[in-house]
């Protein structure tokens, strides 16, 4: 088959590669019906994430067909149509008990394209199949499923869930890229009573404005202070960092109001200053977090019943051979205009 191997940072290719093969028994081999590219994927490539070793095929976002499975393996079966969850869950250990997947001790966790082979691929063996793959209703596109691999339960889990976003909140934004947007589509399940979304970028602005943000701060604009009118000058309820820079980071502690909560979503590749000899007395609370996926099966009803639309999120459309030129495009968006991009068997 062909896949996405990276040779170390700066260095990818799309080539030959063996086919997956069953080697345990709660593993599946999935077909790869459509995959997408991660902001994740650029950070290994920057050499952010040394854990993935060159030959690694890059990847942990995709829906395909299942065509064989482990011995153990009684959810899914050759045929069935599935969604690939970023993370895998072994199902035993303490964490996965308690719904926190993304810190399973029994070989889980963010493991695809990061500690073994991902799903940019023509083919992918997913580990724990019983746990880490979620059959597709028919009515839902190969297109809607992709946006909950990744984007939507990272968004809904480590940035709304965790800074508690409630009706009658000021919610900031901090980056509208695709997790930025996909934090501002499920912010709004709460009814929140205004969304501030913070980019550089007018396409993004644009974008956040479309998905549901009340109030956008580009290049230029003071959003402390566009903020601090909203809100009688207390600031924000919630900031949601969706970045990864150390600048974005401590921006959001500056737009959060005294009791407020900062939700670190952003994948960071260097430090950043805690500034608490500022924070101590405002009593905020921060977090950070890697997804555990809990949520996907809700959010997944709530695509199947019409109440939660993710094609908004893409912008690019390619087939799967294409992989060289869709990363181009992603890693690109200020010249793109690029969000979320989809590569197609089709």
């Amino acid at each position: 088959m062909k896949a996405l191997i990276y040779h170390g940072p700066g260095q990818r290719s799309w080539e030959e590669t063996p086919d997956p093969r069953l080697t345990e028994a709660t593993d599946a081999i999935v077909r790869v019906d459509a995959v997408t590219i991660c902001g994740t994927d650029l950070h290994i490539l920057k050499g952010d994430v040394p854990a993935v070793r060159p030959g690694t095929i890059l990847g942990h976002e995709a829906v395909g067909t299942v065509t064989a499975t482990g011995t153990s393996v009684t959810t899914v079966e050759p045929g069935d149509r599935v969604l690939i969850s970023c993370i895998s869950a072994c199902g035993r250990c303490r964490y996965c008990r308690t719904g926190m997947f993304g810190q399973c001790l029994g070989g889980g966790g963010w493991i695809l394209g990061h500690r073994v082979n991902g799903t940019q691929a023509e083919c992918v063996c997913v580990p724990f199949a019983d746990t880490s793959v979620h059959l597709l209703p028919q009515g839902v596109s190969d297109e809607a499923a992709l946006m909950l691999a990744d984007i939507l339960p990272t968004a809904y889990e480590v940035g709304v869930l965790n800074g508690c976003v409630r009706p009658g909140d000021t919610v900031a934004v901090v980056g509208a890229g695709p997790i930025g947007l996909a934090a501002i589509t499920t912010a709004r399940l709460f009814t929140p009573s205004h969304i501030v979304a913070v980019d550089l970028a007018p396409a993004r602005l644009e974008a956040a404005g479309r998905l549901g943000a009340d109030v956008v701060a580009g290049a230029g604009d003071d959003p402390a202070a566009a903020i601090a009118e909203l809100t009688d000058g207390l600031g924000a309820d919630v900031a949601i960092e969706a970045v990864g820079v150390p600048e974005t980071f401590e921006l959001c502690t500056r737009l959060v109001r005294p009791g407020g909560h900062v939700a670190n979503v952003g994948v960071h590749g260097k430090p950043a200053t805690l500034h608490l000899e500022d924070l101590w007395i405002r009593n905020l609370t921060i977090t950070t977090g890697l997804v555990d996926t809990f949520s996907t099966p809700a959010l997944l009803a709530m695509v199947t019943a019409g109440r939660l639309d993710p094609g908004g999120f893409i912008t690019h459309r390619f087939a799967l051979c294409d992989m060289t030129a869709a990363y181009e495009t992603f890693a690109d968006p200020q010249v793109t205009g690029a969000l979320k991009v989809v590569l197609s068997r089709a």
